[in-house]
């Protein structure tokens, strides 16, 4: 095998990833066996998908339109087919069973979406501006968000909407232009608030704005999340010996609060270990994104890094009572073999696209 196609694998970014699976694992199997051996099972296609991705000739697959738009309908059709057949949990449909493995088309959405958008914004990024394809762009935005939001899942529909929206920031568009999608999203979450969202959905929102109050119903959770990890000190509680998720005071352990699960055993330090390997995975993909050839390549790139950071951003403002909790998990670290599969597939295709001039 050639330098040249060895090359295209880049290390400290891999490396990022492995810190995560390894931090997640962790967790998972200090507090539920059965989760963990769930989970262990999605590792060999997430491995197989990021590292062989970059082997093959990925850009020449995605240079053709079809392939875009065809997995962005593709993504479409599991979402009709998910809210007909996926059965109710925890008050969504967001769920394909699969014998024991569970599917969440939603998170394939957003892989979708990310490669539609990269083809779409780098053929029109000079014509960002005119209002027509600022219009068709939130179109393609708004067919999945609806979807999304029939389920009901408001915390992805939040990640399609920052992809969307970061996209017109990263295409530089003109500031009037900002202001009036602006005002219009404002438009929207208004209605959403009034029509769309559930009861408990507005609940978890208001509750941020009251964190003493009602501490065995709505705020329960994220007072919980605190005291995991402010009881697991600077170096934890080791191995196994959390509380919280151990003996069930801590809801959702295994995803929406798996950073508070493993802080309360790992500490502070670990938990600070999580956050630089998250924001240096980020970094690494903005500096492919920024050293890359072609525009498709530096939007793939990007975006990724957009999807990123608003998960990380979102699960630890939830998991430290700075923001609601919507159901965000923390990519690569929580729960859940689809995520890891999208996460996995876009980190497989920026590694398989870009072209590797940065050093360090």
């Amino acid at each position: 095998m050639s330098y040249k196609i060895l090359s295209k694998i880049d290390p400290p970014l891999l490396a990022s990833m492995g810190v995560l699976l390894l931090a997640g694992y962790l967790a998972l199997a200090s507090s539920g066996g059965e989760l963990f051996g769930r989970q262990l099972a999605w590792l060999i296609p997430v491995v197989l998908i990021a590292v062989g991705l970059p082997l093959l000739n990925i850009k020449a697959i995605l240079s053709y339109k079809w392939v875009t738009l065809g997995f962005y309908g593709f993504c479409l059709a599991l979402l009709i087919i998910n809210y007909f057949v996926a059965p109710e949990i925890s008050g969504a449909r967001s769920w394909i069973q699969l014998g024991v493995f569970q599917i969440q088309p939603s998170e394939f959405a957003k892989a979708a979406l990310i490669l539609f958008f990269s083809s779409f914004f780098a053929l029109r990024h000079v014509a960002i501006a005119r209002p027509s394809i600022i219009v068709t762009s939130f179109i393609y935005f708004l067919i999945p968000t609806a979807l999304v939001m029939l389920q009901p899942d408001l915390g992805t529909a939040l990640i399609l909407f920052s992809i969307w929206f970061g996209y017109l920031l990263l295409s530089e568009i003109k500031s009037r232009h900002l202001l009036t999608a602006g005002l219009i999203l404002m438009l929207l979450a208004a209605l959403s608030w009034s029509f769309f969202l559930a009861d408990y959905q507005k609940a978890r929102i208001s509750a941020l704005f009251t964190p003493n109050e009602d501490p065995l119903g709505i705020n329960y959770n994220v007072i919980q999340s605190k005291i995991a990890i402010g009881s697991g000190g600077f170096l934890g509680k080791g191995f196994g010996q959390g509380t919280q998720a151990h003996f069930g005071f801590l809801p959702a352990a295994h995803t929406d609060f798996i950073f508070s699960t493993f802080v309360e055993e790992w500490g502070l330090l670990g938990g600070f270990l999580v956050i630089g390997v998250f924001i240096y995975m980020i970094y690494r993909l903005l500096l492919l994104g920024r050293n890359s050839q072609n525009n498709f390549a530096r939007f793939v790139s990007l975006g990724t890094a957009v999807m990123l950071l608003v998960h990380f951003t979102i699960n630890l403002g939830s998991a430290t009572g700075l923001l609601p909790v919507i159901g965000v998990g923390l990519p690569l670290v929580s729960y859940g073999g689809s995520n890891l599969l999208t996460v996995a597939l876009l980190i497989g295709i920026v590694q398989g696209i870009t072209e590797r001039r940065a050093r360090g």
